[in-house]
């Protein structure tokens, strides 16, 4: 199991729920009380929003590789960006990264599977809903 996880944050709301989340469900798999190290970064949303409103995805990947080198040079050992938009550029980062990244579609996407769901609703800004890296299987 990762004992060090890095947060990738790009809006404050994002990283809070991703913080949260984290926490409250690792005391399932790790005891009472107990989650892994957690550590963040993020660069201000303003220096993403230049590049996600000209749809410059490979700046928007600079700006997550740049975290996740941060984070790895204090030891995480796995990213998470809890950010759907950003993702767009999650292929640009993860392969150049120093650790490895989890992506959250992947993620809901083997979680609907063992539950055996068939349908699954996205939200997102309307920087995300025109974008195609929507999963359909």
């Amino acid at each position: 199991m990762t004992k060090h996880v890095g947060i990738v944050a790009c809006s404050a709301e994002g990283a809070a729920l991703c913080y949260r989340t984290l926490c409250s469900e690792a005391q399932a798999l790790m005891g009472e009380h107990m989650h892994p190290e957690v550590s963040m970064h993020t660069h201000p949303l303003g220096e993403y929003m230049v590049h996600i409103r000209s749809g410059n995805w490979p700046e928007v990947a600079k700006l997550m590789l740049s975290s996740a080198e941060r984070l790895a040079t204090i030891g995480a050992q796995l990213a998470i960006c809890p950010d759907n938009t950003i993702h767009q550029a999650f292929d640009l980062v993860a392969a150049r990264s120093p650790i490895r990244w989890l992506h959250i579609a992947e993620a809901v996407a083997e979680g609907a599977i063992t539950k055996g769901l068939k349908t699954l609703a996205i939200t997102g800004t309307k920087y995300l809903m025109p974008a195609p890296f929507i999963l359909t299987n």
